[in-house]
């Protein structure tokens, strides 16, 4: 792979407008596709923002019409703001591309900044992203067996309206699984846009307002939270820097294979 750098768009009082960056972005994808730029990591905080990706219902948007930008990645509906280390690797990849590779390399690197902390954080198969994991279902909500949880029961089950005991930002006092880390790409050209969000120590209560990533049954976690301590951006930066830098470097960036039938 092309050596790779890292561009400190603004932070805290100088948190980059999440349109600004979505152009930045677009520039320098159009500089990699060129080879004018080597592979780049941006890395900021936004001012607080919602952003729906492709897969995003209608159902999952705030309830009470705050406003929400349509962007061109994957997955659903998220929130962007202060105390997130939001990071987007601009990266050229082999044709054909291995869209999930990108994905599990990106967890990767954050599972290993998290474990730095001491925090145990892993995957949850299905669901993208960088996960704590809650207790035994049994044992979660103080108690209450899952026959009496009504998300079980209701697939279209709202949070928002069932009061702040089933709050995406209170699952850890219910002891559920909760992401602290999200990722949502796209590959346009071969060179991937758009990436992570890293919650070092924001309010996670902006994630109330929405479902967040169309998850219903999970919540929302962060290194602050789960850590018990104050815990800056400033401090975890140069952590997420040096762990993307090893994953990229050890990945052996191939072709994805594609099976095709035998010739009969």
């Amino acid at each position: 792979m092309s050596d790779l750098r890292f561009v400190h768009m603004g932070f805290g009082a100088d948190a980059v407008d999440y349109q600004e960056a979505w152009d930045e972005q677009r520039r320098v994808h159009a500089a990699r596709f060129a080879d004018e730029v080597p592979d780049t990591v941006l890395l900021l905080e936004h001012p607080p923002v919602y952003t729906a990706g492709r897969r995003t219902d209608p159902s999952e948007r705030p309830l009470d019409g705050t406003p929400v930008i349509d962007v061109d990645r994957g997955g659903k509906i998220t929130w962007h703001g202060p105390g997130q280390l939001v990071g987007y690797p601009i990266q050229k990849l082999p044709r054909p591309v291995d869209v999930i590779a990108h994905v599990r390399r990106l967890e990767e690197a954050l599972i290993r900044a998290c474990a730095e902390y001491g925090l145990e954080t892993t995957r949850v198969e299905g669901r993208s992203g960088v996960w704590v994991l809650g207790d035994p279902v049994e044992q979660r909500l103080g108690g209450l067996s899952l026959d009496f949880d009504p998300r079980i029961a209701d697939e279209e089950f709202d949070p928002r309206m069932n009061g702040p005991e089933y709050a995406p930002s209170n699952a850890g006092q219910r002891r559920e699984d909760r992401k602290i880390a999200a990722i949502g790409i796209r590959v346009a050209k071969g060179v991937t846009m758009h990436g992570f969000a890293l919650n070092v120590n924001p309010d996670n209560r902006w994630f109330d307002r929405i479902i967040p990533c169309g998850i219903r049954d999970a919540g929302v976690a962060s290194l602050a939270g789960e850590l018990g301590r104050d815990i800056t951006i400033a401090e975890v930066v140069p952590v997420v820097e040096r762990h993307l830098r090893e994953v990229m470097a050890e990945a052996v960036l191939a072709p994805r294979v594609i099976e095709r039938p035998a010739a009969v």
